[in-house]
């Protein structure tokens, strides 16, 4: 398996990347190869503060880079040879098995939706993202690629949802709710009333419902559909909660000088390193979005999403579940 990695993306680029991929395959059981995609020499000059570097890290050539004043539909034009067109690319050509990119949100996702095509049946792919509970990691979908959705994209990104939360996350039926302001059906504006009456109906999703923001810390489902727009509020205020709480147990623990309290599990849970990058469903490949702040971490785990993704056939699977009357 080979994954392309955009080795120009993060705030820290290449250093993160580059340590973050370096990471990834000590951790690899071997039969995995990964492709910094970036300018060589920077990228190089990077792997060569290491001592020891492991087998299946290359370099793939690309001399420019994406930044957040580029207008994200002129990229492909305007860039060609910048490491998301390339990496890209390669995954399109069959020289990479998926990409990941802590690159700017909007040029990864035009470039991707571009490049891979949407699978059939998909209107709008969705970006999917991790959300930590009191049980386990749900998923939300759409995390901000689509503002502006109409009912019947509700329920594709839902089945998409399913899908990856199967293949992914290891749910054999997948729960999944419509963010909504309040548990009845005919809550909502027109466009949440609606999507329940589909949902409703939609023959291979477990749907249970509308859930409230309260319900999503309970951990009262596997999926959690939305629009874009919602989503990408959601997803903000969450990361930032679990910053405040994060800070707020470390300088109390660090006041009380006390070594009683165990908080590194608190502090893995609300960490959104941990989780790695956001997959961009229901495309003819696998691109996996992370933080542009992301560390090493981060890209270490993006790139296990990405492994995940492809070991699993989530790209077959849910071409498969679209198609299903």
């Amino acid at each position: 398996m080979r994954i392309a990695l955009d080795a120009m993306g993060t705030d820290l680029a290449p250093l993160a990347e580059v340590a973050g991929a370096i990471q990834a395959l000590k951790g690899s059981p071997g039969d995995v190869e990964i492709v910094l995609v970036g300018d060589e020499s920077v990228v190089r000059a990077e792997i060569d503060k290491f001592d020891h570097v492991p087998e299946g890290l290359h370099v793939r050539h690309a001399p420019d880079r994406v930044t957040a004043e580029d207008s994200p539909a002129s990229v492909i034009r305007r860039k060609p040879q910048s490491s998301i067109v390339v990496g890209l690319r390669m995954h399109k050509d069959g020289e990479a098995d998926a990409f990941v990119s802590a690159g700017p949100t909007g040029a990864v996702m035009a470039t991707s939706l571009f490049t891979l095509r949407p699978l059939p049946g998909v209107d709008r792919p969705p970006a999917g993202a991790m959300l930590p509970t009191a049980k386990d990691l749900c998923l939300l979908v759409d995390a901000g690629a689509n503002v502006g959705c109409k009912p019947h994209h509700l329920v594709q990104f839902a089945q998409l949802g399913s899908v990856y939360a199967r293949d992914a996350l290891a749910r054999e039926e997948p729960r999944v709710g419509l963010l909504n302001i309040g548990e009845e059906p005919g809550k909502g504006d027109d466009l949440t009333i609606e999507a329940h009456a589909l949902l409703s109906a939609a023959p291979g999703i477990n749907f249970i419902g509308n859930i409230e923001g309260r319900d999503i810390v309970r951990g009262d489902c596997d999926v959690i559909v939305c629009d874009g727009f919602v989503g990408n509020i959601l997803l903000k205020f969450y990361e930032s909660v679990a910053g405040y709480i994060v800070d707020l147990l470390r300088t109390q623990l660090e006041a009380d000088r006390s070594d009683r309290l165990d908080l590194e599990h608190v502090f893995r849970v609300l960490d959104y390193a941990e989780y790695g990058g956001a997959p961009l469903l229901g495309l003819g490949g696998v691109s996996i979005i992370c933080h542009g702040e992301s560390p090493p971490k981060a890209i270490r785990n993006a790139l296990a999403v990405a492994v995940r993704a492809v070991r699993s056939g989530l790209v077959r699977h849910s071409a498969e579940d679209l198609q299903t009357p």
